[in-house]
This record gives C-alpha cells, structure tokens and sequence, in this order.
C-alpha cells in the first residue's frame, strides 16, 4: 500500500520518489539550490503547472524561472496583483474607480488610475511600501474555479464592469479565480503561489499615470532598466484616445459590438483613421522639400511592406513621385555575410549590409547622377547588376525599407534634411480587461503565424520556434533607434484578432502536443478563446491586414 503511494518523479534525466499528493511546490525546493532564479511553474511532461497543484501520476518535471517566456509572464501578472491589492488597501476601496494595465514601456507597465485621491509619488511611495510588506508576510495566492454567473456577479459587485462584461461572453460554466487577502481577481494565465515570490518591483510617476518596474527575462534578479521611447509612447497614448472614440477600448466592448452587428462600422471607421493618419504623413513629407529619402523600419511583422505602398499613393495625391529601395538588394555577398555565436549566418546585423556601397548609391543619386541599382540573388548568394538605372528628377523620392533604416550608421553620408524616418510597429492598445493587457508580440506573432503558413507553408510549430531569434533581433537592431524616427506609425487594428482567429486557430491546433513550442500554441488559443471572430468579407484591399491574411491589391 504504501509502495502504491509512492510516485516516480525524473528531473534532468534523474528518478526520484515522492509521497502521492506531495505539491510541487515542496518538490521544486529540492531542486532550487541548483537555480539562481526563483522557480515560478513546473513543466510536466510538457504542461505548465503552478506550484500549490500536487503530485497526482509518475511524471517527467522541468523546472521554470522568470528566464523563460513562461515564467517572466507569471511573475509579471503576480505583481500585477500585488499592487491592486496594495494600491485598494492604500487608496482606500471606496475612493479607487478604476486602475488599469494600459501597455508594456521598457522593462514596465504603464498604468492609469482614477478616483478621489491625489496620484503622485507620495501615495505610490506608499503603495510601493504596502506592497514589500505584503510581499514579506508571504500571503497565499489562492486559486478557485467558479461558475461563470457567480463570477460576472462577484466582479459586478467589486464594480469591474470589464471582468463581468467579458466573461459573460465565456461558453465555459466554470472560471478561475485568484484571491489574496480577501482581494479576488480575474486573471489570464499562472500565479505565483505567494506573495513571497514578488520582491523586485518599483513605483514610479509617468505622464499622466505611473509605471510599475519589473525584471526582464534576461536578468530576473533586478529591475530591468526604464527609458521609454517618448515617441512611442505618444502614438500608444493617441492610439488609446482612438480606441475609446470608436468605445472599443477592451475585448469585452469589441465582442459588444461584434455581437450586436457593428463589426462593418468599426472595421471602416479604424481603417478611415489609419488612412487619414498615413495622409498627414505624406503632407508632412510633401511639406519638406529637402527631403529625397524615406527611411521606414519596424520590427517583423509590423506591416511594412503594405504601409510602404499606401504612402506611396498618398505621395503621388501629393505630387510627388515614389520610388521604392529594397535595402535586402544592399546584403553583402555570402561569403562575407558574418556569423553569430552559434555559427549561423548573422543576416539581422549592420554588417550583413554592404553600408558603404549603399551610402554611395544614394549620395549619387541625390547629386543627380544616374545610377544603376544592384538586385540581390538570395539563391546565389551574391549581388548582381540587371541595367536597372535610376536618376532622381524633381518631385522623385525614395521609399526604403529596412531593418537598418532607422540608424545613421547605415545613411552616414546622407544629410540629415535629405531624410525623414519612420518606425511603424503594430502597438495594440486593446487589452483583455482592466488588469490583463495583450502582449503587442503576441498580436504580431499571430500575424506571422498566418502569413508564413499562407506564403512559405511554414508550419505554427516552425514560426514560433524561430520567434525569440526575431525578437533578440529586433531588440540589437530596431527597438535602439526607434526615438530617432521623425514620425511613429501605429499598425494595429482594433479588429485584428477576432479577424485572424479563424485563419490562426486551425494552424496554432496542428502543433505537436509532445513538442516545445505547444506550450506556446496552448496559451495562444486560450488567448484566441477570448475573442468572437469576424469574417473577412468586408477587410477593404488596402488593409494592411491583407499583407496577412491575403486578397489585397498590392503585390506583397
């Protein structure tokens, strides 16, 4: 019997045996002496547990910290918690209307907060004193599932209207909660077992709300550095405004209008909005008569490529004629394309392009001169010249787009007047609800998802393996010059997600459950669960969304 009561556990290759019901909290603390990081979840046999669940089978268990996605995000809605519960006790539950996660601002979270209390550094001095002495009393983070009725009555009753509104549109009768010292919330996805576990954080005054400072995945153990992009965050905050305008600031109000018909409306009025938008950066450019050279950078799946070619009809309704620049066609050859430390080819650095003969082109053609322009063999590796010659007239501009266009170093030669640089980035400032923002990676990880599986027949499982190499990419080479553009351009539709929902989910349900990258798909489809879909029949052929999703009027 007690033979029968004992279970096999194997951590990194070794068996070890465990009383049935032991948690996993109390098994990860054999095994953290080994880490320098917190162990926040295990991973058994390929599904992510929190830690109060209890051993219940044999298993196979990997221990994770805040260095993986997984973890990072658990400790980041852990504090989340931790400070609406300490800002409610401080602010008094009477005198708080609404605190809500608007976005992600370097290595934080942006916040608004509104009620009869004077916001200022004081009062989050003291929030950030309540929550260290909560921290130190290691309160339980209790998780419960109830019916989804009592669930939207509780949360209209604490007056989240957001939390009853959007689970009201949830199928499941049953729904998790998350309490803390009487404190309950709704939440997307794992917790921390106490509040123990929270200890790096900080609290600071920003604009008109405040940050809440956290760790990065790369170094758990400190507050990762904050200087946010002013730019970015201006475009995140008009983007906000647009939001509320079109009262589609949270999926439970989307789902709303969805619901109730008004999905064509919504879908034409953002696109309006984004079309009038790229028209007041073409009057901009028209108005600079200096400028020759169009610099456009973003990270991968940001709609470049679509918003290049909308720019350019509105430079044309401006007077001037566009010539689009492939900076792809300014790759050195291969056989001098540098490496990474893994010894792969390093085609995302400044060095994989060939800067100088790039700087002599285009100094060439602002002097007037004919040049011929090299197009780049990806299957030979190599450059070549096929008589494409090019000579800049007056009104002639050139649209270039790529990784580097943002930073000098790969224009040195060009003056400073001769450019006007844009970042585009798909900053999504639709949220979940109040307290559960949505990743802007995760909406562009869902647009390449769908693009590669449509053009490259790439499967989800390849996409979202090959996603952190993009993303460490994006941080060394795009994210660094973003504050050096003259204008940012917000690519994020309200719609989006409830458009790419039924294109995505099959594809995201073809990933191997025995493989790394299913933990990934899982918590992706779980997101998509959130949305109510929308068909494309009514996507105009300009949307930027038709780079994705296909049926557009450009050549992409």
């Amino acid at each position: 019997m007690e033979e029968k009561n004992m279970l096999k556990v194997t951590v990194d290759g070794a068996e070890h045996t465990y009383p049935r019901g032991t948690s996993y909290r109390r098994i990860a603390a054999d095994f953290q002496k080994n880490s320098p990081y917190d162990i926040l979840l295990v991973n058994r046999d390929g599904k992510l547990c929190e830690l109060h669940k209890v051993l219940d089978r044999d298993c196979s268990l990997r221990m994770v910290t805040a260095r993986e996605k997984p973890g990072i995000q658990t400790y980041e809605r852990s504090a989340v918690f931790l400070l609406l519960k300490a800002f409610y006790d401080v602010a008094g539950r009477e005198n708080v209307e609404r605190v809500s996660v608007e976005y992600s601002l370097s290595s934080a979270l942006f916040l608004l907060a509104k009620g009869s209390f004077t916001l200022d550094q004081a009062l989050l001095d003291r929030v950030e004193a309540r929550m260290r002495e909560l921290s130190a009393q290691a309160l339980p983070i209790e998780k419960r599932s109830v019916s989804t009725d009592d669930a939207v009555e509780l949360f209209q009753k604490a007056g989240l209207f957001h939390k009853a509104q959007l689970l009201s549109f949830r199928i499941n009768s049953h729904v998790n909660v998350y309490s803390l010292d009487g404190f309950v919330d709704y939440f997307y996805g794992y917790m921390v077992p106490d509040t123990s576990y929270i200890r790096c954080f900080g609290l600071e005054l920003f604009e008109n709300g405040f940050v809440l400072r956290l760790p990065t995945q790369k170094d758990p153990n400190q507050l990762g550095e904050f200087r946010p992009s002013r730019k970015v965050f201006r475009e995140l905050y008009d983007s906000t405004l647009r939001s509320q305008a079109l009262n589609a600031s949270n999926v439970a109000e989307l789902n709303t209008i969805i619901s109730q018909g008004g999905a064509t409306p919504l879908i034409l009025a953002h696109e309006a909005m984004m079309e009038k938008k790229i028209g007041d950066i073409a009057a901009e450019i028209a108005q600079r008569p200096d400028v020759r050279f169009i610099m456009i950078a973003g990270p991968s799946s940001s709609g470049k490529t679509t918003f290049s070619h909308r720019l350019s009809t509105q430079l044309r309704a401006c007077g001037l004629r566009p010539y689009p620049i492939a900076t792809d066609n300014y790759f050195v050859n291969r056989d001098k394309t540098p490496r990474d430390e893994n010894g792969n080819y390093d085609f995302e650095g400044l060095g994989a392009m060939d800067v100088e003969q790039f700087n002599s082109d285009m100094s060439r053609l602002l002097k007037g001169e004919t040049v011929e322009l090299p197009t780049f063999n990806f299957k030979k590796g190599m450059r070549e010249y096929n008589g494409n010659f090019l000579r800049l007239n007056e009104g002639d501009v050139l649209v270039i787009e790529g990784i580097h266009c943002l930073n000098d170093q790969f224009t040195h030669s060009l003056p400073k007047e001769s450019k006007y640089k844009i970042y585009i980035s798909c900053l999504t400032t639709l949220n979940v609800d109040d307290h559960n923002r949505i990743p802007t990676t995760d909406v562009r990880l869902l647009r390449r998802i769908e693009r590669d599986a449509r053009t490259r027949g790439h499967s989800a499982q390849a996409t979202i393996k090959m996603w952190p190499s993009v993303r460490r990419g994006e941080e060394e080479n795009i994210f660094p010059f973003q504050d050096s553009a003259d204008t940012v351009f917000n690519s994020a539709l309200i719609y989006e997600t409830s458009l790419l929902k039924p294109y995505v989910q099959p594809i995201l349900f073809g990933v191997p459950r025995d493989s790394e990258e299913f933990i990934e798909a899982k918590r992706l489809l779980k997101f998509l669960n959130y949305f109510l879909p929308i068909p494309a029949d009514n996507i105009p052929k300009t949307s930027l969304m038709r780079e994705f999703i296909g049926g557009g009027c450009y050549h992409v």
